[in-house]
């Protein structure tokens, strides 16, 4: 039961974040990384969204759930704060 008391305390991490600029690197596998910058918009049970903004005309919401911060995924990093890294749940 630690993995679930891990994801519940990733889940009330990030949901103190929402509405927030965050930066999220994402590991898309054979050394193929993704980073942005967006806004932390909503928080659900399984997973959350950041909004994306790539140009004026075109937005884009990306999810991920909270397993993947869990396992290193994905790296979600509050940009006002640096030191606030929310990569294994500690704030």
């Amino acid at each position: 039961m630690a993995s679930a008391d891990a994801l519940k305390k990733i889940r009330r991490d990030v949901q103190a974040h929402v509405g927030k600029m965050v930066r999220l690197k994402a590991n898309r596998g054979r050394k193929k990384t993704f980073e942005k910058e967006g806004i932390l918009e909503q928080v659900y049970p399984n997973i959350f969204v950041v909004r994306v903004t790539e140009s004026p005309d075109y937005v884009r919401r990306i999810s991920y759930s909270y397993s993947d911060i869990l396992t290193d995924t994905v790296e979600l990093t509050i940009v006002e704060n640096e030191k606030a890294n929310l990569r294994c749940g500690s704030v």
